[in-house]
């Protein structure tokens, strides 16, 4: 084997062993929410450090799912408290889908005045918008919060959805990416006919834009989906709150010396199974669309 073959093997072989050991660590935390959720409170409890489900039972997911009794629950080691799951799924539903959809719209017309209109200030105040990437969302936590406070909007899905619906700044600088890269041939030409600005947008650019559009719904419903420190601020009513918050509360819920961990685990791995099943479904699309636009 020559020299040469040799490095290439190595390094082929060091390559794949960095990819391993990347995706054990990536996948192993689901695999021990799933081995927990599987087991009886009370065994493990007895041994914490079995790799393999302790007790294997389908109590805890029959318990988030409503199926078991106060009497069964406590059996198996769980608090007899109970999660109303499809009730926040709803509210999580609604949450996400409202917002990312309001996001993704504002985005859109804000892209594509940066990108293909022409006025006076425009680049000085796309780099005033690019600002706001530099600002850690933490920060506009408080102020969003005074305003929702003196607008009446808490615990309310307007409190909710408003202060996060009109902009963002990524969103907007990844499609004005995408939209700058576009031939102008087709819009020129419909406007030498007679057509107007919103309906080359609607009629034309944003069928060439699906893509990134897609894209950015798919990374926004997600995020939503996982949103936690928003709406702790926001709502302290059960009516609007999504299963984020439902899961701390399921949490404290619990009279005895531990939580019911088996039914937090079970919960958990309900609530991020759309997420999972849907990112498995469209990750391809994400990183393609991710990596075009970058290279705009």
């Amino acid at each position: 084997m020559t020299p040469r073959r040799r490095t290439l093997r190595i390094g082929r072989t060091a390559a794949w062993t960095y990819l391993v050991a990347v995706l054990f660590v990536t996948i192993f935390p689901f695999y021990w929410i799933l081995r927990t959720a599987l087991s009886d409170n009370y065994a493990l409890s007895a041994n914490p450090a079995s790799i393999l489900p302790v007790g294997f039972t389908w109590g805890p997911f029959q318990r988030v799912l409503g199926l078991a009794t106060t009497e069964q629950s406590i059996a198996e080691g769980g608090s007899g408290a109970s999660i109303s799951l499809g009730h926040y799924l709803v509210n999580s539903i609604v949450y996400a889908s409202v917002s990312t959809g309001l996001i993704v719209f504002f985005s859109t017309l804000a892209a594509y005045a940066f990108a293909r209109l022409h006025w006076r200030g425009r680049d000085f105040m796309f780099s005033l918008f690019l600002t706001a990437l530099m600002v850690p969302g933490i920060l506009t936590l408080l102020p969003n919060f005074v305003l929702v406070k003196e607008l009446g909007l808490l615990n309310t899905y307007a409190g909710l959805i408003l202060p996060g619906a009109l902009f963002s700044a990524f969103n907007i600088f990844f499609l004005r990416q995408f939209m700058l890269g576009l031939s102008t041939e087709i819009e020129e030409a419909a406007l030498l006919d007679g057509a107007g600005k919103l309906r080359v947008l609607f009629g034309i650019t944003l069928p060439m834009t699906s893509g990134p559009i897609v894209t950015l719904s798919i990374l926004g419903f997600i995020g939503m989906w996982n949103d936690y420190f928003w709406p702790l601020l926001a709502t302290s009513d059960d009516s609007v709150q999504p299963l984020t918050l439902a899961l701390a509360v399921f949490k404290q819920s619990s009279p005895q010396a531990q939580p019911d961990w088996a039914g937090l685990m079970a919960a958990t791995l309900v609530a991020a199974l759309p997420m999972l099943v849907l990112f498995m479904a469209f990750g391809k699309r994400i990183v393609n669309s991710i990596g075009f636009s970058g290279i705009k």
